[in-house]
């Protein structure tokens, strides 16, 4: 089983619990904060390394720098090697490969997108788009198979976070904020956000007084959540709570609470593709 471990790199854990480092550098530059794994049917693996300049604990200086020190990387087991498969990449975080094994997607949390890296056919070496202005910081993203990706939302985005990554005064601003621990309090509606495989918008599930939600899962009828902070793990029944849509602008609906899960309120989109005439 390939996982990563944030400091050390690329690892195979076995089923028996033992554990070997696979890669722990590339080009010459040693991982720092390597993130998301995932693995094609014929044993390629594909990993993120968000920041080859900031670790765990600092990563929030990553997004204050607000350069891209993130990478796209791929480790072949036949023949050992590493490669970067994409580089200047702003906090590369989850990554998956597509079901048709045609591409990768991979998020990058500040710029709040998911981006196609193809792997195979005519647009091999090449991205494209996928989703983008999504209604969050993503974070892992996972396909259900059942024609569905998850994509953890660690937060809801505002004001500041937004002018952040365009200004650098204001990240400067916030940089002195955060080293006298004046970290203003933006950490709320986290969730999960489902699109198609064409990344098209279908369900959004959020709590206000959820943060910092590292993934969502998809096992059966429930989601189930993890966080990088919090010592729980919410979980939806996602047939018993349906989304609920109404239509009142072009391509959003409003908010409804339906209900409380372990203690906390969810709230939910379904998301139309209404045209704007209507």
């Amino acid at each position: 089983m390939g996982s990563v471990n944030t400091p050390i790199g690329l690892l195979n854990v076995t089923s028996e619990g033992e554990v070997k480092v696979l890669t722990s550098k590339v080009e010459g530059v040693k991982f720092s904060l390597t993130d998301a794994v995932d693995v094609t049917v014929d044993g390629m693996i594909y990993f993120t390394d968000a920041s080859y300049k900031y670790s765990l604990k600092d990563h929030v200086w990553d997004f204050l720098e607000g350069r891209p020190h993130g990478r796209l990387v791929s480790y072949d087991s036949a023949t050992k090697q590493t490669t970067v498969m994409v580089r200047d990449l702003y906090f590369a975080n989850g990554v998956v490969v597509s079901p048709d094994q045609s591409h990768v997607i991979y998020c990058e949390t500040p710029m709040r997108r998911c981006t196609k890296y193809y792997i195979q056919g005519q647009k091999k070496g090449s991205v494209d788009t996928f989703i983008d202005h999504l209604p969050g910081y993503p974070d892992n993203i996972r396909y259900d198979g059942e024609g569905r990706y998850w994509i953890a939302l660690s937060l809801a985005p505002s004001l500041a976070c937004d002018l952040a990554v365009r200004y650098p005064s204001i990240r400067k601003v916030m940089a002195i904020m955060e080293k006298y621990k004046l970290r203003a309090s933006v950490e709320k509606n986290g969730g999960v956000l489902a699109v198609d495989l064409e990344g098209n918008l279908i369900d959004h599930y959020y709590d206000p007084r959820l943060s910092m939600v590292s993934s969502g899962i998809k096992i059966g009828t429930y989601i189930y959540c993890g966080s990088i902070l919090h010592p729980y793990m919410p979980r939806l029944n996602i047939q018993e709570n349906p989304p609920v849509l109404r239509t009142k602008y072009a391509n959003m609906c409003i908010l409804e609470p339906f209900g409380e899960v372990l203690g906390m309120e969810w709230i939910a989109y379904a998301w139309s593709k209404v045209d704007g005439r209507n």
